[in-house]
C-alpha cells in the first residue's frame, strides 16, 4: 500500500526550519508559515489549457485569462497580481521570482531571472556587528536592512513582452477588483497573521492592515480590502513597470526602507533605476528519456535537484518502491552530498566562478559510489568537480525559510511556464509600502563573508543576487514539455521537487499522487519525516541505519501539470490552499 496521510486533517502547527552551517550544526527556528488542514485532492484533467497555483482566487484569475485566449505569460501576470493580495505572506510586488519558460512557436526553453539584488550601498558586513560577529537571523530580517531591490514587477512585464496575447492593462483587472471589493481572509493567511502578530505590530502600516483596531490578528473570514494595492496595480497597469521602478512607488519604498525606526536599510532610487531581468540558459540534467530542466545560478534549485537525481539513478529505485527505507536512505544521502556541494560552490555566477562539472555524469557517478544502500553516510563534505581557474571557497552560512509560492501554467498553444515567486520569510521584512510587503531577500546571503580565511561564495556584495533554492522545473521529453512543477519551502524546496519527480518518473505515480506523497528529506544529516503520515513507519528503520530522525510538518506547496497524449493532468498540494483549473 502506498503511503497515505493518516487523517484528512492535521492540527495546525508551526513549521520549523533547520539552520545549516559549515560544520553541519543544526538548530531549529520557528518560521511564520503554518501548516493548514490537509485535504485530499483529486487529479484534474483537461485538453486545452491549465493553471495550478497556491490560492483558488489566483487560479480563477489565471483561468479566466486563458479562457479569453490569453497565453501562459498573460495568465501568470494575473495570477501573480492576485497572489500578492490574497497570499501576501508568501510573494508579491515587493519580492522576486524565477521563471522557466517553453515557447511552443520557437521550440525554445529558457529561464528568466527576476531575483532581487543587493543595494549598491550594501557591504559584505551588512549583517555583522562591529566586532565581526553575525546578526541573529530575525534581528536581520525584521526592518529595512534586509530589503533587496524587488524584481517581480519587472519579471511580469518582461514575460508579457515575451509572448503576451492580451493587453497588459486587462491582466490586472481581476486583482484590482478584488482589492477594491475585498476578499475573505483564508484559514492559512489568518493562521500566519496570528503566528507573526508581534513582528507585524512593530510597523504602523503593517499593523493597520493585518491587525484589527484592538491590535488582534485578523480572523478567518474577515473581509479585507486593500485600496492602496488597487491604486498601485492601476498605476502599473496604465504605465507599465516604469510606474514601479521610476516613480513615486519606488520613492515610497526607499523611504519606508530607510526610515524604519529600528534596523533601517540602504536601498536607494539608483537600485530601482538600474534593475534588470536577466534571461539565462536553462540548466538541464539528462535522466533516462527525459531532460530535467530548471533555473541555474543564482538559484541552486536545478543544480541540486539535478545532482540528487543524477546520483539516485545509479540505484534501482523503481524496484525498491516508495515504501522502501533503503530507497529513502539513498535519496537522503544523495541529497546530503548535493547540499554539501551547494553550500560551497553555488552563488551568483555574475560575481563568483563556479565549477562547470557539478552535473557531469562521471562526477555524479563518483559521488553515488559514496552511498552504501542500507547504511547512512557517517560524514559528508563537498566534492571536487571539474572547473577552470579553481579557487578555494568556504562553506556557506546562510539561512533560508519556507515562505514562497509556485505557479504552473500550460496554455492552448502549448507554451509552458513554471514560476516560483517569493518575498523570502513569511511576511518578508514586515515593512509595507503602497499596499504590499517588502522582501527580506538579503538574508539569503551568508551573513559571514569569510570562514577560516577563505571567501564564502554566497557572501553579500553590491548588486549581487542572493543564492536561492527555488526550483521551478520543466521536464522535457522528445524536446517538448512533459511535466511542469515546482514548490515553495525554503531550502526544502529541493527535496520536495526531487520527491515529486522520483515518485512520478520512478514509481509511476500520477502527478497528484506524486505531490500528495508524504514528504521525507535530508539536507544536513537529520532525516525529516512528515508527521501525521504513514511515512512515520520508516522512522525506526532509518534510525537503525544511523540517522537522527525528526517528525515534523513538512509544508510543501507543490503545483504540477503533466502533458501526455494531447491531455493535461494537474495536481495541487493538499498541504496548502492551492487548486487546479483547466479546459
Amino acid at each position: 500500500m502506498r503511503f497515505v496521510f493518516k487523517s484528512l486533517a492535521l492540527s495546525m502547527s508551526l513549521v520549523s526550519a533547520q539552520m545549516a552551517f559549515a560544520a553541519q550544526q543544526t538548530a531549529d527556528a520557528v518560521a511564520p508559515e503554518i501548516a493548514g488542514e490537509i485535504q485530499q485532492k483529486q487529479l484534474v484533467e483537461a485538453k486545452q489549457f491549465m493553471v495550478a497555483a497556491a490560492n483558488p482566487k489566483a487560479v480563477e484569475a489565471g483561468y479566466a485569462i486563458l479562457k479569453k485566449g490569453g497565453s501562459a505569460l498573460d495568465a501568470y501576470v494575473a495570477v501573480q497580481a492576485v497572489l500578492g493580495l490574497v497570499e501576501p505572506q508568501s510573494s508579491g510586488l515587493g519580492g522576486g521570482a524565477f521563471a522557466v519558460y517553453y515557447d511552443a512557436k520557437s521550440q525554445k526553453l529558457t529561464t528568466f531571472d527576476g531575483r532581487e539584488t543587493a543595494p549598491q550601498a550594501a557591504t559584505p558586513e551588512l549583517f555583522q556587528h562591529k566586532d565581526g560577529t553575525t546578526f541573529k537571523f530575525y534581528d536581520a530580517v525584521i526592518g529595512g536592512r534586509s530589503v533587496g531591490t524587488p524584481g517581480t514587477v519587472a519579471l511580469m512585464q518582461a514575460l508579457h513582452e515575451q509572448g503576451g496575447q492580451l493587453s497588459w492593462k486587462a491582466l490586472f483587472e481581476p486583482a484590482i477588483e478584488l482589492a477594491q471589493d475585498g476578499f475573505d481572509v483564508s484559514p492559512r493567511l489568518a493562521g500566519a497573521i496570528a503566528n507573526t502578530r508581534d513582528s507585524l505590530a512593530r510597523f504602523p502600516d503593517t499593523a493597520a492592515y493585518f491587525l484589527d483596531s484592538n491590535g488582534a490578528p485578523l480572523q478567518e473570514g474577515t473581509r479585507l480590502k486593500n485600496p492602496a494595492y488597487a491604486k498601485t496595480l492601476t498605476s502599473i497597469a496604465q504605465s507599465g513597470a516604469d510606474a514601479f521602478y521610476q516613480g513615486d512607488i519606488a520613492q515610497d519604498i526607499v523611504t519606508a526602507v530607510r526610515s524604519t525606526s529600528d534596523n533601517p536599510g540602504v536601498l536607494a532610487l539608483e537600485d530601482f533605476m538600474t534593475y534588470k531581468i536577466k534571461e539565462r540558459d536553462a540548466t538541464c540534467l539528462p535522466y533516462k528519456q527525459f531532460d530535467i530542466c530548471g533555473m541555474g545560478p543564482p538559484s541552486s534549485g536545478a543544480l541540486t535537484v539535478g545532482q540528487i537525481l543524477g546520483m539516485t539513478q545509479h540505484f534501482d529505485l523503481a524496484a525498491m518502491g516508495p515504501e522502501s527505507p533503503t530507497a529513502w536512505q539513498i535519496i537522503g544521502d544523495a541529497s546530503r552530498l548535493a547540499f554539501a556541494d551547494r553550500g560551497r560552490y553555488i552563488a551568483d555566477t555574475d560575481f563568483v566562478p563556479m565549477p562547470k562539472g557539478l552535473l557531469d555524469e562521471q562526477y555524479l557517478a563518483s559521488r553515488a559510489k559514496l552511498i552504501t544502500p542500507g547504511k547512512a553516510l557517517e560524514t559528508v563534505s563537498a566534492g571536487e568537480p571539474e572547473w577552470q581557474n579553481a579557487i578555494t571557497l568556504a562553506d556557506d552560512q546562510s539561512i533560508e525559510f519556507p515562505s514562497t509560492s509556485h505557479i504552473s501554467i500550460v496554455d492552448a498553444e502549448g507554451n509552458a511556464l513554471s514560476v516560483t515567486t517569493t518575498i523570502e520569510n513569511g511576511f518578508g521584512s514586515r515593512v509595507m509600502s503602497n499596499g504590499f510587503l517588502l522582501n527580506n531577500e538579503l538574508t539569503d546571503f551568508s551573513f559571514a563573508s569569510y570562514s577560516q580565511g577563505y571567501p564564502i561564495a554566497n557572501r553579500l556584495e553590491p548588486g549581487k543576487r542572493p543564492r536561492s533554492s527555488m526550483a521551478p522545473t520543466i521536464v522535457m521529453k522528445d524536446d517538448k514539455p512533459y511535466l511542469v512543477v515546482g514548490s515553495p519551502g525554503g531550502s526544502r524546496i529541493i527535496g520536495y521537487v526531487s520527491k515529486a519527480l522520483i515518485a512520478h518518473l520512478e514509481w509511476g505515480m500520477d502527478i497528484q499522487e506524486a505531490i500528495s506523497l508524504p514528504n521525507m528529506l535530508n539536507r544536513f544529516g537529520t532525516f525529516d519525516i512528515e508527521q501525521g503520515t504513514s511515512a512515520e513507519t520508516l522512522a525506526k528503520d532509518l534510525e537503525e541505519m544511523g540517522y537522527q530522525v525528526s517528525l515534523r510538518d513538512l509544508n510543501s506547496g507543490l503545483q504540477g501539470i503533466m502533458i501526455q497524449e494531447g491531455k493535461l493532468f494537474g495536481g495541487a498540494d493538499p498541504r496548502r490552499e492551492g487548486t487546479v483549473l483547466g479546459d
